[in-house]
């Protein structure tokens, strides 16, 4: 299937419009030096599920980037990740039950923050879902995965990111996607 192409001044076709599989629904930056940043308004029932990245900013020292819904830290999260770091080649294997947060939600440093993750159902009165894929480029480099739930049936409207360990955080762009439906 091609993607559709469009150019200034074109007339929008439904057929166009409706191959369209994300839709960009916020944009935040982020302050400096912050403990945490909320994103409000990012989840509506007009969406099921959605993309969220950070790029282009950076952690006070190299950190993983936590995710918790609303925002204050709460409910039951569940979380089962697996790291894997090229020098020395051991996978490394992390659960978390009845956390009140996602702690592998992202990686930074001084020179970069790399966060992307998916939320299944947040705006729904059942579990939401969490899905990170996670880069690290410090002293080492290591690469991640995590899967995980929050065990309870909150409608969710908004979401936080935050510094492990009282890292804070510094520029870039929130980007909210919403997966069509």
């Amino acid at each position: 299937m091609a993607f559709p192409t469009f150019a200034s001044g074109d007339v929008l076709n439904a057929s166009d419009m409706n191959a369209v599989g994300l839709w960009l629904v916020k944009t935040q930056t982020v302050g400096t030096g912050v403990a945490s940043v909320t994103v409000t308004d990012a989840f509506s029932s007009t969406y099921d599920n959605y993309r969220i990245i950070w790029t282009g900013g950076t952690v006070s020292v190299l950190a993983l980037v936590e995710v918790y819904m609303g925002a204050t830290p709460g409910g039951t999260a569940y979380q089962s990740a697996r790291v894997s770091a090229t020098t020395g080649g051991v996978a490394n294997n992390v659960g978390t039950a009845n956390g009140d947060r996602w702690t592998f939600g992202g990686v930074g440093s001084t020179t970069f923050a790399i966060v992307e993750f998916d939320l299944y159902g947040p705006q729904a009165a059942r579990r939401t879902g969490f899905h990170a894929q996670y880069y690290e480029f410090g002293t080492s480099v290591a690469f991640g995965t995590t899967t995980g739930i929050l065990d309870n049936t909150t409608q969710y409207t908004s979401f936080t990111l935050d510094g492990n360990g009282g890292a804070t955080l510094t520029g870039g762009t929130i980007r909210v996607y919403g997966y069509r439906n």
